[in-house]
């Protein structure tokens, strides 16, 4: 008779997803893995199969829980344009926080990976076409509710917003000058208008 799971599967993940989401994929150890999940070899084997599959399972839970954050923080004030606004302040306010050096996982994997791995390039991409469909329901309803005036279309607002999220969230990891960071999406904000 097997022995029943005695640790939190999503807090393993979690945990994994955080230490890849630093390092990366290859800079990430199995001995940093066993030592923030807390699971012994056997178990993480057992559990995940292998590295490569604890890091895809991990990134789907990244992908899963940022995608809610964006739809959270795009319909958590009164019109589009604030939301979209606060958003990105909120972006701002994390590279500023030296607690949290990450950046997207998902542009720190493309970069990692690149072109060599067409199955994580794929959720990438899914990935990356999510963020900007949550960017064009915003653009959309900012154009309902008066927030948002560009003549651009919705398509090449959305794609802008989704490309800015990832330069940003790029040159946040460099350590670029935060007054620099916030005087481009200040700029990239008045498109919008």
């Amino acid at each position: 008779m097997a022995r029943p799971r005695e640790f939190d599967e999503k807090q393993a993940l979690l945990a994994a997803m955080h230490v890849f989401w630093n390092k990366g994929y290859a800079r990430t150890s199995l001995n940093d893995l066993l030592r923030v999940t807390g699971l012994s070899k056997s178990s993480l084997y057992e559990t995940f199969g292998d590295k490569r599959k604890l890091f895809m399972a991990a990134y789907e839970v990244y992908r899963q829980e940022r995608m809610q954050m964006l739809r959270g923080y795009l319909s958590s004030q009164p019109t589009a344009y604030a939301s979209i606004e606060t958003f990105f302040e909120t972006v701002l306010e994390h590279a500023k926080n030296d607690d949290k050096p990450f950046g997207c996982m998902s542009c720190n994997e493309a970069v990692e990976f690149g072109p060599h791995d067409p199955e994580l390039q794929e959720l990438i991409q899914l990935d990356f076409q999510g963020m900007e469909a949550a960017f064009a329901y915003a653009v959309r309803d900012g154009r309902q509710d008066s927030s948002i005036a560009s003549t651009l279309t919705d398509q090449a607002l959305s794609s802008l917003l989704t490309v800015n999220h990832q330069g940003l969230q790029i040159m946040a990891r460099s350590r670029m000058d935060p007054n620099r960071l916030q005087m481009a999406v200040a700029a990239m904000l008045t498109v919008l208008k």
